[in-house]
């Protein structure tokens, strides 16, 4: 049997407010498999999105135990889940984080930039036909529209060839036109490339795509079901 990419054992997730402690998630247990998608779906303020914080590294939990490519997070320091996240994880957020100041091409080059490899321009213009952005290699990002931002963000989050890619409402800022190709082109990619995608969304027409989708509510997975 295969191990999952993603295990959740009993994670809890708790802050200080005001000097009391306030639980934000509570006894999460979950497990994804090698190129599942899944849609973690809730109000706001259910958590989902601090849940998707804890299972890419980005924080750790108040108790229990997040593995994530047969690492065990909790045990990792700072560095050592940066670098995890660098070799193998992709991120897609409602906010394109676009660099002003690169053109297309650059900022779809910049994972493999910060990692100090080759940049690779020949990947990365593959990248950017794929997302149909072959005309607007050389457009700042102030050039392009929303859709094209985030298609530009899209191509990024491939660049190093993510075995796991987390996308925190990626359409979130689109009309819903544009949200739709953006859509389109996320679930291409990453039947294209065989990640596994974990998504935080409120759109039921855009979780129902994954293969599986985990409802949140005040801090608890209340109902784990099969996408229809």
């Amino acid at each position: 049997m295969n191990t999952p990419v993603i295990r959740v054992d009993k994670v809890s997730k708790q802050v200080e407010t005001h000097g009391q402690p306030l639980t934000i998630l509570q006894d999460v247990s979950l497990e994804v498999e090698q190129g599942e998608s899944i849609a973690l779906m809730g109000v706001s303020g259910a958590g989902k999105s601090t849940l998707m914080t804890l299972l890419a590294g980005l924080d750790v939990p108040t108790s229990g135990n997040i593995d994530l490519l047969g690492e065990r997070l909790n045990k990792l320091d700072d560095e050592q889940r940066a670098a995890l996240r660098a070799s193998s994880i992709g991120f897609v957020f409602q906010s394109f984080l676009l660099v002003p100041s690169l053109t297309a091409l650059e900022n779809v080059m910049l994972p493999a930039t910060i990692r100090g490899e080759d940049e690779d321009p020949q990947r990365a213009s593959s990248l950017l036909a794929s997302v149909g952005l072959s005309s607007r290699e050389t457009h700042l990002p102030s050039q392009l529209s929303g859709g094209e931002q985030q298609r530009v963000a899209l191509a990024r989050a491939f660049m190093s060839k993510p075995r796991v890619l987390f996308a925190d409402e990626p359409t979130g800022n689109l009309d819903q036109h544009t949200a739709a190709t953006v859509i389109d082109l996320l679930f291409a990619l990453n039947r294209d490339h065989g990640t596994t995608l974990v998504l935080v969304t409120h759109d039921p027409k855009l979780a129902e795509q994954c293969d599986r989708v985990i409802n949140i509510n005040a801090g608890k997975v209340v109902e784990a079901e099969a996408a229809v």
